[in-house]
């Protein structure tokens, strides 16, 4: 009796062949099948411990495998390379956000102390807010390795694309923020600019509200305002005054003088002080001799001296028996 190695294929043809079986030495069944492949397994499985070299497998266990080795140098220095960098580009965000917090705060207060709009107070803290963090990420990327050539590429190529679009309109922004920083004037300050005249009653960031005297409505784009050569005639708290006042061909000038004068000192808004108001002849014309008045009022009674002092010149001058001339062309005939 023969033992059967179910692994064996040649025990099985002995077998077989003893048992009076057909020449073929292996089973076709499915359990011949079966043996057959779990005799190629062990078959494999034999070679490859047999073949290898055992101290190649020593070095893989105790690490002194040059793949092993190289590795763990990379992991290594990887990572005594990285966490440094990585320290401080964590402590940089750190700092650098509270750095601009702290930034953002002081621009607001001082905006706050200019008593600049509030809207845009708002906008310029969120405005650096955003900028200085833009910066600080920036800045931890390149610490840890990453280049940030190609965002900040890309970040400008979108700025000026905006930039070309909205340029109307950054104009007028960049307006707004110059006057509501320098206040070249203020709401309700009586300014010229151009063909422009009136009180005006509100700035925001893209233009000026302006009212002149006949209660229309009038919207300036800021950056006319900022950039032309304006009039403000209210910013000093006294202003003078200048009127014309003509007397005919002939009348005494001293007496003419000396009755303006009693017109000014008769006005209780007219002031002596900086400077005293002066009379004095300023034009010869071709029909009458002019007669300058140079008054120094405070800007708020600058329109009601203005509409006042016309009225009583002509009612001093006619109680008086001065002539206000007409225009008048002397015609000379010849007779030949």
């Amino acid at each position: 009796m023969i033992l059967l190695d179910d692994n064996t294929p040649n025990l099985l043809a002995t077998a077989a062949a003893q048992k009076g079986a057909s020449a073929n030495p292996v089973p076709t069944d499915e359990f011949g099948k079966a043996l057959m492949e779990q005799d190629s397994i062990t078959r494999t499985i034999t070679d490859s411990l047999t073949n290898m070299n055992l101290t190649d497998l020593k070095d893989v266990v105790t690490g002194r495998n040059t793949i092993v080795q190289d590795g763990l140098r990379a992991l290594t220095e990887l990572t005594v390379g990285f966490i440094p960098k990585l320290l401080i580009a964590i402590l940089i965000l750190w700092v650098g956000m509270k750095l601009a917090k702290m930034l953002k705060k002081l621009i607001v207060r001082t905006l706050e102390r200019r008593n600049a709009e509030p809207s845009l107070q708002t906008f310029l803290g969120s405005l650096v807010d955003v900028l200085l963090k833009a910066m600080i990420i920036i800045m931890a990327m390149d610490v840890i390795g990453i280049k940030a050539t190609s965002f900040i590429a890309l970040l400008g190529a979108m700025g000026l694309a905006i930039g070309m679009a909205l340029q109307g309109t950054l104009q007028n922004f960049a307006g707004g923020v110059i006057i509501l920083l320098m206040k070249p004037f203020k709401v309700g300050d009586y300014i010229e600019c151009g063909s422009y005249k009136g009180y005006v009653r509100s700035i925001r960031i893209f233009n000026t509200t302006i009212q002149p005297f006949n209660g229309r409505t009038i919207i300036v784009p800021n950056s006319e305002l900022s950039n032309k050569s304006l009039i403000n005639h209210t910013q000093e708290p006294i202003i003078r005054l200048d009127i014309v006042a003509s007397v005919a061909y002939g009348t005494d000038l001293d007496r003419a003088k000396e009755v303006l004068m009693q017109v000014i000192n008769d006005d209780p808004l007219i002031l002596h002080e900086p400077k005293a108001p002066i009379v004095a002849v300023s034009e010869l014309g071709n029909s009458s001799v002019d007669l300058s008045l140079w008054m120094w009022v405070k800007t708020d009674d600058y329109w009601t001296v203005w509409m006042r002092i016309r009225e009583n010149i002509y009612k001093t001058f006619y109680a008086n028996n001065i002539t206000i001339p007409f225009p008048q062309m002397d015609v000379h005939l010849s007779q030949n």
